[in-house]
């Protein structure tokens, strides 16, 4: 698949069937991830994949939780900071509003967050669910490091004709997450990334991008 393409076809999906991942190609594509970019070459992402039976009973015991309004275990960094201002916010709540909506949870259901963690905690079908950690001792620039090299995966993943879906939300319980892999005590959860075909027949969703010009400033010739 050509870059661009790749680039351009890697979006969150939210559907996937039950059609298995083999093992040969998840670890052809964690294999090439590893040339994604590291200062240092530090290299400090420690990923865990997660299939079969392990990880349905994890998506059971994820989705009780979940279900019995389980506000999730605290939380080891901020997802988003406290304040956004308009620019953001208008972009959040723009995504937030198509997310709702294909996922046929009304904004203003008195059960949406319980509707909502559920299907996350079911990585809504996944068979697959990678979670990325990393060591405590380590800095703002190798959680920078930890994000490439998850788009990397991502877009090798599009080469597979394979999607995904990166779920921030895995951090709510991550204290059930790491009995499932045995992380131990000297690592943080950065995120999970749900990995599958998609399923066939559902909408896809594919939200807005700021324009170019009010992200990117051209200083020269």
């Amino acid at each position: 698949m050509d870059v661009y393409e790749a680039v351009d076809s890697r979006r969150a999906v939210r559907a996937f069937s039950d059609e298995p991942v083999s093992r040969e190609v998840l670890e052809r594509v964690l294999a090439a991830a590893t040339r994604a970019p590291s200062s240092g070459n530090l290299q400090p992402w420690h990923v865990y994949a997660v299939t079969g039976e392990p990880l349905a009973e994890l998506k059971k015991r994820a989705t009780a939780r979940a279900l019995a309004g389980d506000p999730g275990d605290e939380r080891e960094y901020p997802m988003y900071p406290d304040e956004l201002t308009s620019r953001y916010l208008n972009r959040f709540s723009a995504a937030a509003a198509q997310r709702y909506e294909a996922l046929g949870v009304e904004r203003e259901d008195p059960d949406r967050p319980k509707r909502i963690a559920a299907l996350n905690a079911e990585a809504f079908g996944a068979p697959v669910v990678l979670f990325c950690y990393l060591d405590r001792t380590m800095g703002p620039g190798q959680w920078g490091d930890a994000g490439m090299y998850l788009q990397t995966v991502m877009l090798l993943l599009r080469a597979e004709g394979l999607h995904s879906c990166p779920q921030v939300m895995w951090t709510m319980y991550r204290k059930t997450v790491g009995e499932t892999v045995g992380a131990d005590d000297g690592l943080v959860l950065f995120c999970g990334v749900a990995v599958g075909f998609e399923q066939e027949g559902v909408p896809p969703l594919r939200t807005g991008r700021a324009d170019m010009t009010e992200t990117v400033s051209f200083i020269g010739s």
